[in-house]
């Protein structure tokens, strides 16, 4: 029966470090940014059929730092991490270890796989626009057409330096170069209709406020609100808008992943391998799929009828691997055009 540690990451650092010896056979041992609540199902159904028990840490933020610190002693077998570019990080701090898997392999296609089999995605979101119902018209869009000064006084995002704007941008320096992007950053910020503020459920909502006509953020807060029983408010401002997939007609819509690494001194290396190609599977896939309001990365699932109700995503071709590598020039030209500063 699969564990669930509430306890402080010190202590439960050192609960899994006592229990290795008695236990190794039989668990894995996860850090995790991924919530709960999201990944439970999977590793009960994982569980299930290995009889393999799952012990899991989830924190906000530090699990890199804290495995790095923990060497060779660390309990993490494995890390579970909701961006590429936290992914990319963990592998530049030395603290995973390449896994060689024919089934890692045929069920993750390479864009969304570490070329050196470090990282590995597991579902896909994507970076698209929120448009208001009543006052857009426009049934397509493209990243460079938010530069357009059509849209002056008519777009809401989040703040410049957030992961997933990071991620956008630095998807615009692998497709567009360098200085284009400076230019169509300086362009974005010009049409903003207010300082970059929030999360991307409250961008919906600025844009059912008439604070803004478009918006920025990720699919699968189109499911959350949609579904959000607790606070009906958010139905509301989903009903609001209509999601277009930017460039779908070119090199597609920019997506980030979810994914998992093994970790370098990982003490049960089977048992987390296993977890991984469990993850990849078309069985984990589909309760990914009907669980999270993401796009399975297996090109063989379906994303769920609801997904699929906002539209068709094609997915930008480009390996995230390379969007990674440029994320540190994506957060310098944030800081260069003082895109958090809001138009003037």
């Amino acid at each position: 029966m699969r564990r669930r540690l509430g306890l402080s990451m010190t202590a439960a650092a050192l609960l899994m470090s006592s229990s290795l010896a008695s236990h190794a056979a039989s668990e894995v041992n996860i850090y995790s940014y991924r919530q709960p609540f999201l990944i439970e199902p999977l590793l009960q159904a994982f569980t299930e059929e290995t009889g393999i028990r799952t012990n899991l840490i989830f924190a906000k933020k530090g699990l890199e730092t804290r495995i790095k610190a923990e060497g060779e002693f660390s309990p993490a077998d494995l890390l579970l991490s909701t961006d590429v570019g936290r992914l990319q990080a963990a592998k530049n701090q030395g603290i995973a270890q390449p896994v060689s898997s024919e089934i890692l392999h045929q069920n993750i296609p390479a864009r969304f796989r570490d070329e050196t089999d470090q990282w590995f995605g597991l579902t896909t979101r994507a970076r698209v626009v929120y448009a208001s119902n009543e006052r857009v018209a426009d049934t397509e869009i493209t990243y460079e057409d938010l530069a357009d000064p059509k849209w002056k006084g008519r777009i809401c995002t989040r703040s410049g330096q957030h992961d997933y704007t990071i991620g956008l941008i630095a998807s615009m320096i692998v497709n567009d170069g360098e200085e284009a992007t400076k230019t169509w950053l300086e362009g974005v910020k010009a049409n903003l209709a207010r300082r970059p503020t929030g999360d991307d459920r409250a961008q919906v909502k600025a844009v059912y406020a008439g604070e803004c006509d478009i918006a920025l953020g990720n699919t699968y807060y189109m499911g959350k609100m949609q579904t959000n029983d607790k606070e009906p408010e958010q139905k509301e401002w989903a009903k609001s808008v209509r999601i277009l997939f930017p460039n779908s007609k070119d090199r597609g819509t920019h997506v980030n992943i979810s994914g998992m690494m093994l970790t370098k001194y990982a003490p049960n290396k089977d048992n987390a391998i296993k977890l991984m190609e469990f993850l990849s599977s078309a069985k984990a896939q589909q309760i990914y799929a009907e669980g999270n309001f993401e796009y399975p990365v297996r090109q063989d699932i379906e994303p769920s009828e609801l997904v699929k109700s906002w539209g068709s995503l094609t997915p930008d071709a480009v390996a995230l691997g390379k969007i990674a590598d440029a994320r540190q020039k994506a957060s310098e030209l944030v800081d260069i055009v003082d895109f958090d500063a809001g138009a003037r």
